[in-house]
């Protein structure tokens, strides 16, 4: 019998082998995914809890009417815990986009719904232009 093969050496090494094996099960049986560690996504904020949300200042960079969108420079956005940037929105209520212009200063509530940034509630600020 060859010595690697002797009961001396299987064994140990049997055990060994039973307990990496066991390890490895009880870690991928974990959720140890690179979402595990993330907590659950809020579900979207609804129509009636739209009052809660932020008012947030922006500048107007760009009105997509036909799809719906709106490219806004803004102010962090706390709901989000979104920093300031300028980014596209969706803007499901269409009407709110109607006579914007680049450059307009707004106020706007924002809210993720099905994965998606929108603009819940949209105004423009008195003096009309962020010029």
């Amino acid at each position: 019998m060859p010595h690697f093969l002797t009961p001396a050496h299987t064994v140990p090494g049997l055990l060994l082998t039973a307990l990496l094996w066991s390890g490895t099960a009880a870690a991928q049986s974990s959720d140890n995914t690179h979402h595990s560690h993330h907590p659950a996504p809020s579900a979207p904020t609804g129509a009636a809890d739209a009052s809660a949300l932020p008012w947030v200042h922006a500048e107007v960079r760009r009105v997509d009417m036909g799809a719906g969108k709106v490219t806004l420079k803004h102010g962090a956005i706390s709901n989000l815990d979104m920093p300031g940037m300028t980014m596209v929105f969706g803007v499901p209520d269409r009407a709110q986009l109607t006579n914007l212009q680049p450059g307009d200063a707004v106020q706007f509530t924002a809210d993720k719904v099905n994965g998606q940034y929108v603009v819940v509630n949209l105004r423009p600020l008195p003096g009309g232009t962020g010029r």
